[in-house]
């Protein structure tokens, strides 16, 4: 079974073993994100675990016994800090995510109480702070101790950490003798910022979100660092008192505002269901526009006396629970647009946003992710809008929420010049589906520094020279110090750092072994193998499977020059090219046109798309282009004469039959490109670039398709699949119905899943060894 079966239709057995398995991971998420400060996933993902927890003691009962995680609220309390008993335990709240579930809280509480539908039953709706839950002990006025939550029985003792908090009183006046207050120690949003900020230009690591600031600021061990943290506590409820403030909830956050506590002023007492729903709309509309973040809304029955009969249920009070809101979007308002260029020159719009937490983490910054896509949904600068995040997927703007659209900015101008090196940004014509491609792109290559990083970056990388120790940041400094600005220069890197004063072995973060480590590798990278080095070069539609295939086909750099400098000489003409640009058209529809107008025009027609090609040939769609982009039958024919005379000759042709013309169109361009001739001039002279060998269609693998999954001890995976290729097999990505076998290794994973699902075969590592033929 798995874990999304109903819990009833579960075994006993099989009930046992998932709770058991549930609440071990449980604990640890507990301990991440109580003892830690360092959750892992986020609030809406923790809240299915549990709820799928309670779903299977609700099946099963005698699992919900004395050491049940229903029964207990966080962690326990870290060893590095004196340990707290509460007076009255600090319990969690229950959670609902819908209208319907929170009325149904309403109902529950009415049933329970005996009250029917007409008496009034009046609750408060406060927002859900996400932040550190503290409770603060007064006697006789002044503050004895304050504790973290803990496991909700004992706390951690955060006394001297929490006298640095300025909403925290010292000392109060007419206080009662004994009065424990509880509320969340939180770090505002623009002060979040400023502390990453401040961690970046200190090169120290920056925090995930403000609830993590909050909360490792708290718990610091020197409370001199807890002061230099901007914390704020809000106060929101009571533990033990001598005698009691007042006789309502929403009367006690009154009296604890006078006694001089911080409280919510976003808290409403509401009479109704619908009044509790509205400000819960409310709440969630202004998030954006809070300096804190809230991640749902808190109803509690306002009734003292009604919450003592009410009293509490595992591990939460049956006259309060939370309403979060989605995890996975939030509103904020869009500050500004800012383009940034890509190691392939594509130009990607970023949203700056106003700092919100969606799903436990602060989001700054979301994808717009072309100028297509800004103009589809008419964004622009100080929009309030819907940003969505899901899992490890970058944020996006999913719509507009503006609600006066003629108070709004000016459309955004996508630039035509590129903001790195001023170079033209173009788009080009995909021919596969007919239109033009969504990305613009910066023309500079390699002259512009945006993508020079970018290029030195992926041609180091793991996949193609391979050098160790030269990372992303040693890149970026070599960079800004002027000693690697092109592939080539990497290889002069030692010469160099002997005309250096200061040489690199001297630099913070560097040492003497690690730059002869550097340097050691930076030699064996001359060693290449051809697809290598062409993939690393990062020419546009050129990857790893396509630099394989052009490697195999020309036996050296210098062959495959000349084949790609005749292939440029017979590129086809512009009024060819245009023709293929019509939507629907193409290469190939455009051969076929083309082919009509050799021996002289065809007969003269009304239209472009009355020529005579079967409907196979030239579809509905096609002739329809045609018609609306020559017009008329006399300018289509004076096209098509030059057509005939520019079409692509023998050489381009050989050239684009390998991977296509989209691949030979990038070749061709990027060797045009003087800049980078002369770069690979001047990297053929310090590498050694070995050819490589055709696929042998000899061997017991010839012809087959593998997956590798899991890890391989006898060899990497790039080697076993350089292996594979090299005795003529494929190596794909997934598991389908054409695989004919499976490598796997150690924790293998989903894969094997489906290869078992499908009926394809597993094998293991050493009968991978045995077919390859390796000892």
């Amino acid at each position: 079974m798995t874990p999304s079966a109903p819990a009833a239709s579960l075994s006993k057995v099989q009930a046992e073993e998932e709770h058991s398995r549930l609440g071990a991971e449980i604990a640890q998420h507990d301990a991440n994100y109580y003892l830690a400060d360092a959750p892992t996933i986020s609030d809406a993902e923790y809240d299915l675990l549990r709820q799928r927890y309670q779903e299977l003691e609700a099946a099963y009962p005698q699992l919900a016994g004395a050491e049940s995680l229903s029964r207990k609220v966080g962690a326990a309390p870290s060893e590095k800090f004196a340990k707290i008993r509460h007076a009255i335990p600090m319990l969690s709240l229950g959670n609902v995510f819908s209208d319907a579930e929170a009325r149904e809280f309403l109902s529950r509480v009415r049933r329970f109480l005996g009250l029917d539908d007409t008496a009034i039953l009046k609750v408060t709706a406060e927002p859900k702070i996400d932040g550190l839950s503290c409770s603060l002990r007064y006697e006789d006025g002044a503050l004895i101790h304050a504790a973290t939550r803990g496991d909700g029985f004992t706390g951690e003792d955060v006394t001297a950490n929490a006298r640095t908090i300025r909403d925290i009183p010292q000392r109060l006046a007419d206080a009662p003798k004994v009065l424990e207050v509880r509320g969340e120690v939180y770090m505002p949003r623009s002060a979040f910022v400023e502390l990453n900020r401040r961690q970046v230009a200190a090169e120290e690591k920056t925090f995930a979100n403000p609830r993590n600031a909050a909360a490792g600021a708290l718990r610091m061990l020197d409370a001199s660092v807890t002061a230099e943290r901007p914390l704020h506590f809000f106060a929101y409820a009571l533990g033990e008192i001598s005698s009691p403030l007042a006789k309502t909830q929403f009367g006690t956050i009154e009296a604890l505002a006078r006694l001089g506590f911080s409280t919510n002023p976003l808290t409403r007492l509401c009479a109704s269901p619908d009044e509790m729903l509205a400000h819960f709309g409310f709440l969630e509309s202004q998030r954006a526009e809070l300096d804190y973040d809230i991640d749902g809304v808190v109803y509690k029955v306002d009734d003292m006396a009604f919450q003592a009969r009410l009293g509490f249920v595992s591990r939460a009070p049956r006259w309060a629970v939370a309403h979060k809101f989605p995890a996975a979007n939030a509103v904020t308002t869009l500050e500004s647009i800012e383009i940034q260029v890509g190691r392939t020159g594509v130009l990607t719009p970023v949203a700056r946003l106003k700092p919100v937490n969606i799903g436990g983490v602060v989001v700054s910054n979301a994808t717009l992710h072309n100028e297509d896509e800004i103009e589809r949904k008419d964004i622009r600068v100080g929009d309030h809008v819907l940003v969505q995040r899901a899992g490890d997927v970058i944020p996006q703007i999913v719509q507009v929420v503006s609600p006066h659209p003629a108070q709004r900015g000016h459309k955004f101008e996508f630039p035509h010049i590129c903001p790195a090196c001023g170079s033209a940004a173009t788009r080009e014509f995909d021919e596969a589906r007919g239109e033009w491609d969504a990305a613009r792109r910066c023309t500079g290559s390699l002259t512009c520094p945006a993508q020079a990083i970018e290029r030195l970056k992926h041609f180091v990388s793991r996949k193609a020279m391979d050098i160790d120790g030269l990372g992303e940041k040693q890149i970026e400094l070599f960079y800004k110090e002027g000693l690697v600005k092109t592939p080539s220069d990497i290889f002069l890197l030692p010469r160099k750092n002997e005309e250096l004063n200061r040489k690199i072995e001297d630099w913070e973060g560097f040492g003497e072994t690690s730059v002869k480590n550097l340097f050691a590798a930076i030699e064996a990278s001359r060693d290449v193998a051809f697809n290598r080095f062409l993939y690393a070069l990062g020419v546009r539609h050129v990857g790893e499977s396509t630099a394989m295939s052009l490697a195999r086909a020309f036996s050296s750099l210098d062959a495959l020059r000349a084949a790609v400098d005749a292939a440029g000489r017979q590129k086809a003409g512009a009024h060819y090219r245009e023709l293929t640009n019509i939507a629907g058209i193409g290469e190939t529809r455009a051969r076929a046109i083309v082919e009509g107008f050799k021996d002289g025009a065809p007969q003269r027609q009304e239209t472009p798309s009355r020529l005579g090609l079967s409907a196979r040939v030239l579809t509905k769609p096609a002739r329809e282009a045609l018609d609306a982009h020559y017009l008329d039958w006399d300018r289509f024919e004076a096209a098509m004469r030059h057509a005939v005379a520019e079409q692509p000759g023998e050489d381009y042709l050989q050239l684009a039959s390998i991977e296509g013309t989209v691949a030979a169109e990038s070749l061709i361009e990027f060797f045009e490109e003087p800049h980078n001739r002369k770069e690979i001039d001047e990297l053929s002279q310090l590498l050694r670039i070995a050819a490589v060998a055709a696929p042998r269609t000899d061997s017991g693998l010839s012809g087959k398709t593998i997956v590798f999954t899991g890890g391989l001890e006898r060899m990497t995976r790039s080697e076993a699949k350089q292996l594979a290729e090299q005795l003529g097999a494929k190596v794909a990505g997934s598991v389908s119905k054409r695989t004919d076998f499976v490598v796997a290794g150690s924790d293998s994973g989903s894969k094997s899943e489906q290869a078992r699902a499908l009926g394809v075969e597993i094998v293991d590592e050493a009968e991978w060894l045995r077919r390859a033929g390796v000892d």
